[in-house]
């Protein structure tokens, strides 16, 4: 798909970056050279993380020199009403262990308002992306580049959840209300990370939340889904990725599913 719109050539721009980071990640995916570093936060990362960031970070500044930037591993630098937001390798401990659900994300907001997101999954063979009034799309190697809606799901009861883990959960207090929204489901998965919420934007997941994350982890995922016809919110109701948590759903189980994660 060629972008088209007010935001076609930041996208064009994010998937030629994207392109050039998935070489450096996938060349080095499964290395017995592989080495690992704890952060002050007890998370992990690796050389590689670093390098692929600090690859965005040089290709977006030499493109888009007044624009600010924001990554996992380097912080933020400049001041500008635009600002790029990546996370070199979402899923660092998948990568660590050899599992291949980890991703590239890089995301462009402009005056608070997430407008091009690509998540870029290399050793799963898959791709989305999005830009404002642009529509969300996937690229795999079966199904080439196609549109993303996300599901027509109505109730609960015949909905699919996915999430990243239970300890999250419990260290805010909300594992009673979270395990009586997985008993109202469908079914649950924990497909964990960027994945859950490209599989809202794809339809084959209903609804996928977390307790904790970052900016970096979400702001790439929100135009996707939203641009697929879904919605993303913190967990108090707020649009975007501003407020350390998240909910992403096709829209009409919104509501109803924040009701039941405030308990």
């Amino acid at each position: 798909m060629d972008p088209i719109g007010a935001y076609a050539e930041d996208l064009r721009l994010a998937l030629e970056v994207a392109a050039e980071v998935d070489a450096l990640t996938v060349s080095n995916f499964a290395s017995d050279t592989l080495t690992v570093e704890l952060k002050p936060d007890d998370t992990p990362v690796t050389a590689v993380d670093r390098a692929a960031e600090q690859l965005v970070r040089t290709r977006i500044t030499e493109a888009r020199p007044d624009d600010a930037f924001l990554g996992e591993e380097f912080g933020a630098t400049g001041d500008s009403a635009r600002q790029w937001v990546v996370d070199p390798i979402d899923g660092t401990k998948n990568y660590i262990r050899e599992v291949p659900v980890w991703a590239t994300l890089i995301a462009l907001i402009d005056r608070g308002v997430p407008v091009v997101g690509v998540v870029s999954a290399p050793a799963l063979g898959r791709r989305w992306y999005a830009a404002a009034g642009s529509g969300a799309w996937g690229e795999s190697p079966t199904a080439g580049a196609h549109r993303l809606s996300v599901s027509s799901a109505t109730t609960l009861s015949e909905s699919s959840l996915s999430y990243s883990s239970l300890s999250g959960w419990e260290e805010r207090g909300l594992l009673p209300a979270f395990l009586d929204l997985t008993r109202a489901v469908w079914r649950t998965r924990a497909y964990g990370d960027f994945w859950s919420y490209m599989m809202v934007a794809e339809g084959q997941v209903d609804a996928a939340c977390e307790p904790e994350l970052a900016l970096y982890d979400m702001a790439a995922l929100v135009p996707i889904v939203e641009e697929a016809g879904g919605r993303f919110t913190s967990l108090a109701g707020e649009p975007g990725p501003f407020g350390g948590d998240a909910l992403a759903t096709n829209g009409m189980l919104h509501d109803e599913v924040l009701e039941r994660l405030r308990g």
